[in-house]
């Protein structure tokens, strides 16, 4: 499948990556990453959980948005305000903690527990019982399937689907909305996105089937991700991610133009996506994009 441009009624390119290491924790902006099976590499590949292995959440814990992910060799490091540095191991999951059962909303899942010493971590940040587990590689996760049809596709500790889309555009009509109404402007970050495509119309991610990305020269370097669900937003877009502040201006403001029907007046914001062509290529900033828009 090659990409001509000139054959899609939306155009434009990638703007912008991030992948979130732990549910609920920091994104990380990269320039690349890599597409597999699962979403984008390393995405929610870890979560906080309470001791009986309920995932733990910005909804209930705002300040997680203030532990910081980096990666550094074969490790992920972790800091937050007043602790010192954790390090978690990346390589190897399978030879990682003992295996438990976790559970992230409806499905119960099998992981890797990580130890004691980034449960006490959490612990004492958070100032609640936590344990932190990994997703176990060996468990397949299935999307629900009254939104993928026919393909079978996976994600670790997302909510419900591997990647979610959405557009610089959008992000400019929210803060115009907001600043009409005298509120403080928002960035993207907080709506924990994958991919942010920009060159396109607001909430065009809405109105197509599928995002065709142009990874390269080759013939057969084009990814194709199908927009499976739109993303039902929760509190956690008016989480601060800069102190964990809680308002109230993002939802509130999404009420006036983002009640949408295909959810039953779900507030929505962004599309769920899953991956129909393209497993291990690599996603790059400022990579082309395009779809063909089917619905107004």
């Amino acid at each position: 499948m090659s990409f001509e441009s000139d054959q899609y009624d939306l155009a434009g390119r990638i703007q912008s990556l991030y992948i979130h290491p732990i549910k609920s924790c920091t994104g990380i902006a990269v320039q690349q990453a890599l597409l597999t099976s699962s979403g984008l590499q390393w995405d929610r590949a870890w979560m906080v959980t309470d001791l009986d292995g309920a995932l733990r959440t910005q909804r209930e814990l705002p300040r997680m948005v203030l532990v910081q992910p980096a990666f550094d060799g074969e490790s992920l490091v972790l800091n937050a305000p007043g602790m010192p540095e954790l390090r978690l191991p990346t390589a190897a999951p399978s030879a990682q903690g003992n295996e438990t059962r976790a559970r992230v909303w409806r499905d119960t899942v099998s992981a890797l527990d990580m130890g004691d010493e980034p449960a006490r971590w959490f612990s004492r940040y958070l100032e609640v019982p936590c344990r932190l587990v990994r997703f176990n590689p060996d468990h397949r996760r299935i999307v629900d399937p009254e939104w993928t049809g026919d393909v079978e596709a996976i994600t670790q500790f997302a909510d419900g689907f591997p990647m979610l889309v959405t557009s610089t555009e959008s992000i400019t009509e929210l803060n115009q909305r907001l600043e009409a109404a005298g509120e403080p402007t928002v960035d993207v970050r907080r709506f924990r996105p994958n991919i942010v495509i920009d060159g396109v119309e607001s909430h065009d991610e809405d109105r197509i089937d599928s995002l065709f990305i142009d990874t390269g020269d080759a013939d057969d370097a084009v990814v194709e991700l199908k927009m499976a669900k739109p993303c039902s937003r929760c509190p956690m877009p008016d989480v601060n991610p800069d102190n964990a502040a809680v308002g109230t201006q993002v939802n509130t403001m999404l009420r006036h133009y983002r009640q949408d029907p295909r959810m039953e007046g779900a507030l929505t914001f962004g599309m769920n996506a899953i991956t129909l062509e393209g497993e291990g290529q690599v996603l790059r900033v400022g990579q082309q994009v395009g779809g063909n828009l089917s619905f107004d």
